[in-house]
């Protein structure tokens, strides 16, 4: 791993450092992973080319679900597409408010060039692509601003004519937000291009300026998010990876909320398989009693009949290219080779790399793997979070800066509650774990 760049190193070894999932660089860690290369590389390549796909990824809690589609959204901006990862919740991000869901995905918007929100910069893009393609065509002088706006409003019109069909507030928005704009009023623009990305609240004088009324609804959300794919695909994105993670939580709402987010579900990934989002990539992510359970997918039958996939086979000869996938899970071993991969990164960037690889080798990281299972009830699935975490901060750490270090001899790790998320606070048997090394 010396080809890694000192700055990407340090983003992975600190997110690990917290116990966090690194949001670059997750290729580095990639373990098992493999077998889905394929099958999830043509999905992009058939986004890319005005395809639309849908995927739904099942895992149990701890077994990498964020960190499969994380490493799935690094493919796609190699590929140029944008991204956006949504986290479902209750009371953030109802699943049967559409509108919030769009909302949520222009914040979090991200490109390789931009981090989120990329709305704006993905907008002026757009803008600056068409006042391009005007000007190519030969008839307007670019000297002549009032010609080449005009002939920019009309380029505009037609790029989105299928979207302003059922949703035409979309297309009044980018015109008002252009307006304002080139006319310097940059307070009027900005409110514009947040009441575009669906952000309530936005002053009714700016409202006026774009000729739109109201706030983004629940029926208008799937229009604009059409017309924010064709806004990426001209401004040089082919297509947008969009997660919805944590769609488990659903089983945890009120009955009638529960029943309107599957349906909205049912509905978002109809109009996926009927083409209405060229360019689009959809992935929810949900455990097994979520796909399983009668709180759940279950609870809608057209939507069980939609997701069903058959996992009684062997897990070996699971179809990465069916419409849900089975993430493997972790065993002691791919733990071992995990964290080898980490403990080579880190010697990597280190001064003293041979004691950090001589000290941490395959052997303590098998012991310490073994000793964080068994501190969580020897469900090796939600170990990795925590291993990493002490890996790093616990071991690898002392071991760089403390030429006397001697992880064997100096380090009795523990696990506290309060270190732990509650799936791991739950598979745990006492407050404060001392773990046998």
């Amino acid at each position: 791993m010396s080809g890694v760049s000192p700055l990407r190193r340090r983003e992975v070894i600190d997110a690990l450092r917290r116990g966090a999932v690194p949001s670059a660089g997750l290729d580095l860690l990639a373990v098992g992973l493999d077998r889905f290369h394929r099958a999830i590389d043509e999905d992009l390549d058939a986004v890319a080319a005005s395809g639309s796909v849908f995927k739904a990824v099942r895992g149990e809690y701890g077994s990498g679900k964020t960190f499969f589609v994380r490493w799935i959204a690094e493919r796609a901006k190699r590929a140029n597409l944008a991204t956006a990862e949504v986290q479902i919740s209750e009371n953030e991000t109802p699943l049967h408010r559409l509108e919030t869901v769009y909302r949520r995905l222009t914040e979090r918007l991200t490109t390789t060039t931009f981090p989120p929100s990329a709305l704006r910069p993905v907008v002026d893009g757009w803008f600056y692509a068409l006042e391009e393609d005007v000007l190519a065509a030969g008839k307007v002088d670019s000297d002549d601003a009032a010609v080449l706006d005009r002939a920019v409003g009309v380029l505009l019109d037609q790029r989105l004519a299928e979207v302003s069909r059922s949703a035409p507030a979309f297309a009044a928005a980018l015109r008002g937000y252009r307006t304002a704009g080139l006319s310097g009023d940059a307070a009027t623009a900005d409110a514009v291009l947040a009441w575009l990305g669906g952000q309530p609240h936005v002053a009714a004088a700016a409202r006026r300026v774009a000729g739109v009324k109201g706030n983004l609804d629940h029926f208008a959300a799937l229009s604009f998010l059409q017309g924010l794919l064709a806004v990426l695909r001209d401004s040089g994105h082919p297509g947008l990876l969009l997660v919805l993670d944590e769609v488990e939580t659903l089983q945890r709402v009120r009955s009638d909320a529960r029943d309107k987010a599957l349906n909205a579900l049912r509905q978002l990934i109809d109009e996926v398989y009927s083409g209405r989002f060229p360019g689009l990539y959809l992935i929810i992510t949900g455990t097994p009693a979520f796909y399983d359970g009668q709180q759940g997918v279950q609870r809608l039958a057209p939507l069980a009949q939609r997701l069903a996939v058959d996992f009684d086979t062997d897990p070996r000869f699971d179809n990465p290219r069916a419409v849900q996938i089975r993430l493997p899970g972790f065993t002691v071993d791919s733990l071992v080779e995990l964290g080898g991969r980490v403990r080579d990164l880190y010697a990597d960037g280190s001064s003293a790399a041979e004691r950090v690889r001589d000290l941490v080798d395959d052997a303590y990281l098998d012991k310490l793997a073994r000793a964080v299972a068994g501190g969580l009830g020897g469900k090796v699935g939600i170990v990795p979070r925590l291993y990493l975490k002490k890996l790093v901060s616990d071991v690898l750490d002392r071991v760089d800066q403390f030429p006397d270090f001697d992880p064997r001899q100096h380090y009795a790790p523990t696990m506290s509650t309060a270190e732990m998320t509650d799936v791991e606070r739950n598979a745990a048997s006492a407050d404060e774990i001392a773990l046998d090394l």
